[in-house]
């Protein structure tokens, strides 16, 4: 019985029945049992992780033109941003500036974009459009709170991917989508965020008509200490809001870490409040009471 170990070495690991050919490869050997068809034209010696979007773009790497590259939600999951919560299976999006045109094969979605100078990136090997144009694009595919999320990460971090200008600068540019949906995302995106939870988190608060909450507030003590970064402040009433998404403090030097840093707070006079991950199942209020009553005790009237 043939393995994939006769197959030619200078052949990747997923490869198009051209370059087989090309290679030397039989039409028989290309029907061997070893080897995958994840797309059409397309021969893997490994079959591609089910569920894994990831390995599925790179089985259909070897097809790729010149000139098309992954888009849409594909493009932001290879860039790592947080995908929907919802039940969601993401589909493969390749695109391409006219006047090339589009792939065209089975479990591809496949655009032809109009005439623009490409501005696509390289991820892991991979044609990845840009993760502004990606945020943009996606704007048809997903709701309100996912695209926030994906807008808090991408302007988050060390090395932010992008910023709010440059979000708002695509807007500009190609229009916005589905009854201006971006730009309801973009005015409700923050900097600063460290999970898609943090984002819904902030977001339910708001909408329960509590005040804003600064993110990713620096606390110092009165000699001009750092003490934390909260994920959720309210400094009028020295409060600190975080999500801890643990099921259980698995390691326990962290663990212990964490309550020297809640500790470290509260000895300044601040309240700290834990919004854990079934605080906000259903409809979260749970976390809106938590952190009402905290505001509360605190002097906060509603409707100030």
């Amino acid at each position: 019985m043939t393995t994939s170990s006769d197959l030619p070495l200078s052949l990747p690991d997923a490869f198009t029945v051209a370059q087989a050919r090309d290679a030397g490869v039989s039409p028989g050997r290309l029907r061997g049992r070893d080897l995958s068809r994840p797309f059409h034209g397309v021969r893997a010696r490994v079959e591609p992780t089910p569920g894994s979007l990831e390995a599925s773009c790179r089985a259909l790497l070897p097809r790729l033109r010149s000139g098309q590259f992954f888009s849409h939600e594909t493009a932001l999951y290879l860039l790592g941003v947080p995908q929907p919560e919802w039940p969601y299976e993401p589909t493969i999006h390749v695109s391409t500036h006219r006047p090339a045109r589009e792939p065209r094969t089975h479990a591809v979605v496949g655009h032809r974009l109009q005439l623009r100078t490409p501005a696509h990136t390289t991820v892991g090997g991979m044609p990845v459009e840009h993760p502004a144009r990606a945020w943009r694009q996606t704007g048809t595919l997903w709701r309100l709170d996912d695209l926030v999320a994906a807008a808090d990460h991408l302007i988050s971090g060390r090395s932010p991917l992008t910023d709010a200008a440059e979000l708002r600068g695509e807007i500009e540019v190609m229009g916005d989508v589905r009854g201006g949906i971006l730009r309801r995302a973009l005015a409700l995106a923050r900097g600063g965020v460290r999970s898609p939870r943090e984002t819904c988190l902030r977001l339910l608060l708001s909408r329960a008509g509590l005040p804003e909450a600064e993110v990713a507030w620096n606390l110092f003590d009165d000699r001009g200490t750092f003490v934390a970064e909260l994920d959720l402040a309210f400094p009028r009433y020295r409060l600190a809001v975080e999500y801890d998404g643990r099921v259980h403090a698995d390691d326990a030097r962290q663990f212990a870490r964490d309550a020297d840093r809640w500790a470290a707070i509260r000895g300044l006079g601040w309240q700290h409040e834990r919004v854990l991950a079934h605080h906000l199942v259903g409809d979260g209020r749970l976390a809106v009471a938590m952190v009402r009553e905290a505001l509360q005790r605190a002097g906060w009237t509603p409707g100030r």
